[in-house]
């Protein structure tokens, strides 16, 4: 890898995660009232980790099936408000189940 690209790949992500995070705080100095601003900051760190994490669901075995079961495995599971440990092994589980039987 080249040394220049490392550098330079380190300044953007280091610029594109740490700017979302300063720049509310540094702009905005008195107390927030706005419900919908109080909102989109409350709720923006669960939109970009859903963002993140849902596509790699589907494509983190070589099967797509079995990340979808998984997926429904461990909603199934948090709608009957099980414990996130108890979520995540179910679904794995189900994703290794149906891996082997496929």
């Amino acid at each position: 890898m080249n040394k220049s690209y490392l550098v330079i790949a380190i300044i953007t992500m280091t610029l594109a995660t740490y700017v979302p995070r300063m720049l509310p705080i540094a702009v905005i100095k008195s107390k927030i009232n706005n419900a919908f601003l109080k909102s989109i900051l409350v709720y923006m760190p669960y939109g970009v980790l859903s963002a993140m994490i849902f596509p790699a669901i589907f494509y983190s075995t070589g099967n797509t099936t079995a990340g979808i079961f998984g997926s429904v495995v461990a909603l199934f599971l948090s709608y009957k408000k099980r414990s996130l440990l108890t979520v995540a092994v179910a679904s794995v589980l189900a994703v290794l189940l149906l891996e082997v039987v496929i």
